[in-house]
């Protein structure tokens, strides 16, 4: 049923006046979820930052004990205007994130509660700078990274999914989605098995992963190559991140019009459900705590690679 959601979704963000506003309309009046938004300036324009809040059964905001997810869409942007009339490609993770909010409040108000609180995260902005990339332009963003992370990484999250488009680039000949391996506290670990099960079980195929790179882990601003923001969110906290992203078989300019696939952002946001569903019913983590112990004893933290290093 998730397909039905994205459609909406994304109908509503196609346009040039989409705001945080019209988003947490979607999720008025709806049992166990609250929908906040703040724009924030920048020195390119603005952006409305919304989170939204799906309450758990026995999720900490009521006291329980049950772990919380974030759900981190990932964009420069929805629209690139006036420069492009329309849905840019960037806009996938928005709608993605907005789309696994609408879903599982509905599930919720339907009497389908998850144990834990997952929260939901992502910024709305249809006018969107750009910016040269090889080996397709990106799309820039009305404010830094530093902002996105404060407003997008919240300190509730035990764990995160970071959705991106993930299309400007050569790496990938696949068009759907792929998985990163775990990225914590500077440190890459393996690919989680119970991710590419639930992986193999949404989409009906092998899992597709993808390579991660040191530079891909640190911050935006340290003036290396980073194949995008997807595991930004990384290095503004100490909880476990996996990125999902959505991909396609050929080089897909960040702000190019007409390239969004409503099936694949849907495949993403099964998924990210299914995901939370196990997660917080603690079936599985998102990484191996004793192992990942025994490498800090081993070989030290990785936490400066969280951080813009030696200047």
């Amino acid at each position: 049923m998730s397909l039905k959601y994205t459609i909406e979704v994304m109908e509503l963000l196609d346009d040039a006046n989409a705001n945080g506003e019209c988003v947490t309309q979607l999720f008025k009046d709806i049992d166990h979820c609250e929908a906040t938004y703040e724009t924030v300036k920048g020195e390119q324009g603005s952006t409305d930052f919304v989170k939204i809040v799906i309450k758990g059964t026995q999720g900490k905001i009521s006291g329980g004990k049950a772990p919380s997810l974030g759900i981190v869409g990932r964009l420069g942007g929805l629209g690139a205007r006036p420069n492009r009339i329309g849905f840019v490609s960037d806009g996938d993770g928005a709608a993605a994130a907005v789309t696994v909010a609408l879903k599982l409040a509905k599930m919720a108000a339907k009497g389908d509660r998850l144990p834990g609180d997952v929260y939901v995260t992502t910024h709305i902005c249809p006018t969107a700078p750009t910016q040269p990339h090889e080996p397709v332009d990106f799309m820039g963003s009305p404010v830094d990274i530093l902002t996105m992370n404060e407003y997008e990484v919240v300190p509730e999250m035990d764990a995160v999914l970071s959705i991106d488009t993930t299309k400007g680039n050569k790496v990938f000949n696949h068009r759907g989605i792929a998985l990163s391996p775990t990225v914590k506290s500077g440190y890459v670990l393996k690919f989680n098995d119970d991710m590419l099960r639930i992986m193999e079980m949404t989409t009906g195929e092998l899992p597709f992963t993808f390579t991660v790179t040191t530079q891909d882990i640190t911050p935006y601003g340290n003036d290396v190559f980073h194949i995008n923001s997807i595991l930004q969110p990384a290095v503004a906290t100490d909880a476990p991140v996996i990125g999902v992203a959505i991909t396609a078989r050929t080089a897909v300019p960040g702000s190019g019009t007409g390239a969004s696939h409503e099936v694949d952002v849907a495949q993403a946001v099964r998924f990210s459900i299914e995901v939370a569903k196990e997660y917080t019913q603690n079936q599985f983590k998102f990484y191996d705590e004793d192992e990942f112990k025994r490498l800090e004893k081993l070989y030290g933290s990785m936490k400066h690679l969280q951080t813009l290093g030696n200047a």
